[in-house]
């Protein structure tokens, strides 16, 4: 009987093996039967990345894709907005959108409201363990939504550091005497401080003149990553937890530096106030360190070179380190599996280290696998020297070292909840300035805003 029962056991892992064999002969058959497989693909990346983007694309279709039978048919959108609102019409099935590509670079929230549309593919069966091992496994795993499945392949990755323009920063510690650290909130709040009054000190006749130091180009990952340092989840629920003792710390470190006039508060990205030498710091994406150049361009049209630092992310004393992890990655349109297959082909090639690296290289994107991250890594930090590309990398491979990382919860509503913060904590900011730029007493100011904000 145990004879009987192993030889039926080895019988099924025999037909089993023969029927994986068999499915991958078909499916390399199908795509080398003649008859190109063509993959539309919708993505963001300007610039350098969709220079670079190109050239793998077409390398792929001449190599890799000619051999499998796929081609890749490239659809550059110029902003995140717009790629989003198209995906979000054909989700809705709004009448005259565009047919759903097979590939589309998305955020996670994104890829849940085309997963729960129908519109995409989960990957796992795409991808075997093995070749998922290969990646970095926080990078799998943000791709994953509540159901457990991967629906957003990593290609490139960002996460965010402290950008300080040395030149103003160096002027303004011998001067002043400043010893704070900038590896810290605190440190960061107090250096703004004594900046605003040692830059209000240059003009005695005209008081209250002093410039900021620092801002955040997303207040909310501020919030979202100090909770996370001290121990809090600021988002998880799906409503901010603005009632925390730990964000109470938070709030005491971001708005009255900014009702003193030590924190900038703008719509704009922060790298467009450092260029204009209207702040000093600023905390923002590695992937933007290409906007900062330098130089910086005065009011009157002057202009003088500088150069700058990047610093790993601050964190408040005494809690983890812990920074935000960004980036989109690639989303498969649920089709026929001869097209799903030949996306995860292109995926596949796309990721290896060698094209990875060629597609984050110079751009402040870092890669995704284990081997490319590594080896790879060390070599374009020595060929991009002490540039400004170079110094991001040194320190983003700091980062990726020694912090742990969250991202935003793949919740329904995560998009607005950011906005609505964000809108939320500048207005306060901003009519708290007001108030005690008109003679009001920043403390009371600041108590009566968070009482406000805390409901």
């Amino acid at each position: 009987m145990i004879k009987s029962n192993n030889r039926k056991i080895l019988c099924r892992a025999f037909c089993l093996a023969f029927a994986v064999l068999v499915a991958g002969c078909e499916q390399k058959a199908v795509l080398n039967s003649g008859e190109p497989v063509t993959i539309t693909m919708w993505h963001n990346y300007g610039g350098i990345l969709q220079e670079t983007m190109d050239e793998l694309v077409d390398e792929f279709n001449a190599t890799r894709g000619r051999e499998q039978g796929v081609i890749i048919s490239v659809t550059a959108i110029s902003a995140s907005r717009e790629l989003n609102e198209q995906l979000s019409k054909i989700a809705a099935g709004d009448p005259g959108v565009p047919k759903m590509p097979d590939l589309a670079a998305v955020y996670p929230a994104m890829a849940m409201v085309l997963s729960k549309a129908g519109l995409i593919a989960p990957l796992d069966d795409l991808f075997t363990e093995k070749e998922l091992s290969a990646y970095l496994p926080r990078f799998v795993e943000e791709g994953r939504l509540p159901d457990g499945k991967l629906y957003v392949f990593p290609v490139a990755k960002s996460t965010e550091a402290l950008f300080v323009n040395k030149t103003f920063f160096d002027r303004f510690a011998a001067a002043s005497g400043m010893d704070e650290t900038l590896a810290t909130f605190e440190g960061l709040a107090s250096a703004a401080l004594r900046y605003y009054q040692w830059t209000d000190s240059q003009t005695p006749d005209i008081p209250g003149d002093g410039k900021a130091f620092f801002t955040a180009d997303s207040w909310f990952n501020v919030a979202m990553a100090g909770m996370a340092q001290l121990g809090g989840d600021f988002a998880g629920t799906g409503r901010p937890d603005t009632g925390s003792d730990a964000y109470r710390r938070i709030w005491e470190l971001c708005v009255p530096p900014a009702l003193a006039g030590a924190y900038a508060v703008a719509d704009n990205y922060s790298s467009s106030l450092c260029k204009t030498g209207e702040i000093v710091a600023c905390t923002g994406s590695t992937a933007g360190i290409l906007f900062y150049g330098d130089s910086v361009i005065y009011a009157d049209n002057t202009s003088e070179r500088v150069e700058y630092l990047v610093l790993p992310y601050p964190v408040f004393e005494g809690g983890a380190r812990v920074a935000v992890q960004r980036g989109a990655g690639m989303a498969v349109a649920k089709s026929t599996p001869q097209k799903e297959a030949a996306a995860a082909i292109f995926l596949k090639w796309l990721t290896a280290p060698d094209q990875n690296m060629r597609f984050v290289a110079s751009t402040g994107y870092l890669p995704v696998t284990h081997d490319a991250f590594g080896k790879k890594m060390t070599g374009e930090i020595e060929a991009a020297g002490n540039t400004a590309v170079g110094r991001l990398m040194e320190a983003a491979a700091q980062i990726y070292e020694q912090y742990d990382f969250i991202v935003a919860p793949n919740l329904d509503g995560i998009d607005r909840m950011t906005r609505e913060y964000e809108a939320a904590i500048k207005r306060a900011m901003q009519e708290g300035r007001q108030r005690v730029a008109a003679g009001e007493d920043a403390a009371r100011v600041s108590e009566e805003l968070f009482a406000a904000f805390a409901l």
